[in-house]
């Protein structure tokens, strides 16, 4: 009896002393309670725990990733879309962490949801998909600022996708073709404003100097001449006929 008695003792120190040597990692805290009251936090490393008397729980502090599942939002204008998103946390507390909310993951999950739906709603479809950098940053905003109270700091909040459905896709792809064609127009009729009011300043320099015209009527000659494929009748200078009259009768006489 005396050596199963022993073997009994050695096997249960040895069960007590595997529940009450505990190893914490460079990225863990644990959270100490003793019969029920929070006494500290420690670790990294060895730590020692008196079983039944306390307890432990322990919480990483590296960043967490957390994806946020898509959410039907109605935007601003009306128009329904899906938008899923992801939240980068980590805590810096461990005691608010796991005192001040029963599972601060959960909590997290929740409150992006809500406020990922409450933000999104506030804005027309063009700022959900032309201005998701401030977006980003006013939903990091309200979720660091309601998750301090439980020891956790959300740093940065990215949207992943917002979701069309066909009817809309189209509608939008119709709106960029008219918008293109709208500036195609207004640059046109720019370029017919510019060059009228080149035309109206060569025809004023022209008018103004006849031997211009009479160079520039010649150069339009040279080009017609270039092209042999056609036949052009042309009138010809009154003017330049006068002038060869002119000269010739003096000659005669």
């Amino acid at each position: 009896m005396s050596l199963v008695l022993v073997v009994l003792l050695l096997s249960l120190g040895v069960i007590l002393l595997s529940k009450a040597v505990r190893v914490l990692k460079e990225y863990e805290r644990g959270v100490f309670f003793v019969l029920g009251r929070f006494w500290k936090v420690k670790g990294p490393g060895l730590v020692l725990l008196v079983p039944a008397v306390q307890q432990m729980v322990k919480v990483g502090l590296r960043t967490v990733v957390m994806d946020v599942p898509s959410q039907d939002v109605i935007s601003k204008d009306n128009v329904s879309v899906k938008v899923s998103a992801v939240v980068y946390f980590r805590v810096i507390d461990p005691k608010l962490a796991i005192i001040a909310v029963e599972d601060y993951l959960q909590a997290i999950n929740q409150l992006s949801q809500t406020t990922l739906r409450s933000v999104l709603g506030q804005h027309d479809l063009d700022e959900m998909l032309s201005a998701r950098n401030q977006l980003n940053a006013d939903i990091q905003g309200i979720l660091d600022e309601h998750t301090d109270a439980w020891g956790i700091k959300v740093s940065t909040v990215e949207i992943k996708r917002v979701d069309l459905d066909e009817s809309m896709i189209r509608a939008i792809a119709r709106q960029a073709e008219a918008e293109r064609e709208r500036r195609a127009k207004v640059i046109y009729a720019d370029g017919e404003l510019q060059a009228s009011g080149k035309f109206l300043e060569a025809a004023r320099v022209l008018s103004a100097l006849p031997e211009a015209m009479q160079l520039r009527y010649l150069q339009t000659l040279s080009q017609i001449a270039s092209d042999r494929t056609s036949t052009v009748v042309f009138p010809f200078p009154l003017d330049w006929i006068r002038s060869f009259t002119s000269r010739q009768g003096p000659e005669k006489e």
